[in-house]
């Protein structure tokens, strides 16, 4: 078997590297979050969005696996991924008062180790490639509480719910690996990503279409899964 070139080995490494940029920009998005800036720490996350995003098709296209055999890419993944979905916005929750007062850092707390629990599940996706159990997109959830403020209670059982869900046998729908209604999935994951950037960009208080647009779009994606049959 021919050995692979330089060029090819630094390209596969660079990709590794690119995803370990996701860390850092989950850390920015914590400092920001520290600071009350909260919707330049969304920032951050929305950058670390793209990171994730592209890596994962490019590290496949440079089978990183074979030519960047050091690192582990699926751990690596993980580890950004906790940073970025997990304990960023489990900041933000706290320090952005999301969720004020003791209920939210009863509520960061219950995310952290609720995920790190997750994280380590062996069970997280089915052989189709579908969430089983709330997939820990923390983020999202910090956004809607940011966009739909709750009280302080409320909030809370939103997001003890949720930790719940995570070991629940409910399937949650993977929106980039979705093979059924695929085109229209992805067309409502543009809505969302729209919704959500102007919901950032006005500071959390979009017009009365973005919200129904975050509102629409959740129940669509929430209704994959009821509706999902199991694979023979």
């Amino acid at each position: 078997m021919d050995q692979p070139s330089f060029w090819t080995r630094l390209s596969a490494y660079l990709t590794h590297l690119l995803t370990a940029s996701g860390a850092a920009l989950g850390f920015l998005a914590l400092i920001d979050a520290a600071g009350g800036r909260l919707a330049r720490s969304f920032l951050w996350l929305g950058v670390a969005l793209v990171v994730d995003a592209v890596d994962g098709p490019i590290a496949r296209h440079l089978r990183v696996g074979v030519n960047a055999p050091r690192y582990d890419g699926a751990v690596l993944d993980l580890v950004v991924d906790f940073v970025t979905y997990v304990l960023a916005p489990a900041a933000m929750i706290v320090w952005g008062e999301l969720i004020p007062g003791s209920p939210g850092v009863a509520a960061a707390l219950a995310i952290v180790a609720g995920s790190a629990l997750y994280f380590a599940d062996t069970r997280m996706k089915t052989a189709d490639l579908w969430f089983q159990g709330f997939p820990a997109v923390w983020n999202v959830v910090a956004l809607y509480l940011a966009v739909f403020p709750l009280p302080a209670w409320v909030g809370f059982a939103v997001v003890a719910a949720a930790v719940a869900a995570m070991f629940l046998p409910a399937p949650f729908v993977h929106p980039m690996r979705v093979a059924r209604l695929r085109p229209l999935t992805l067309a409502m994951l543009t809505v969302w990503t729209l919704a959500a950037v102007l919901s950032v960009a006005s500071d959390f208080a979009p017009g009365w279409p973005a919200k129904a647009a975050l509102l629409a779009t959740a129940i669509y994606f929430l209704g994959l899964g009821i509706m999902r049959r199991p694979r023979a």
